[in-house]
């Protein structure tokens, strides 16, 4: 039985798969879910601290928080929902750590060929960088 996992959702579309791909566990009412929001800072400072709190979350479009907090309030378990600024990777794997989690779900958009190489698939490096298990959801064709 998995206690704690964390969800890994961005914007698009593909979140919706991503939370139905996760009703594919049996989630025991004891499981706590971290759902994990990445606003990517390309270009920003590099020497920020790589122990940041959370984002507030004024900084997010009132449409997404709203989104996010809807797929929130449809699970059956304990839920927190975080927001952070960072590479988006990196941020996975490190809430991954900071919150233990045991499986990490998350999309991939799918990238193939020299696409994947040049504008980096994300799923890729969390699956290769976590300490636990990744679930990758591909977008339904």
């Amino acid at each position: 039985m998995l206690n704690k996992i964390l969800v890994a959702l961005d914007s698009s579309d593909l979140s919706e798969q991503v939370m139905e791909g996760l009703g594919q566990f049996q989630l025991q009412s004891t499981a706590n879910i971290v759902i994990a929001h990445v606003l990517s800072n390309a270009g920003s400072d590099p020497d920020v601290a790589a122990d940041r709190p959370q984002i507030d979350t004024e900084m997010i479009p009132h449409q997404q928080l709203e989104r996010l907090q809807t797929y929130q309030a449809r699970l059956p378990c304990k839920s927190e929902l975080e927001i952070v600024t960072g590479d988006p990777a990196e941020e996975i794997v490190r809430l991954a750590h900071i919150h233990q989690v045991e499986l990490i779900v998350m999309g991939s958009r799918g990238l193939t060929g020299m696409k994947r190489i040049l504008q980096r698939s994300v799923s890729s490096e969390v699956v290769e960088e976590a300490h636990c298990s990744v679930f990758v959801i591909k977008p339904n064709s």
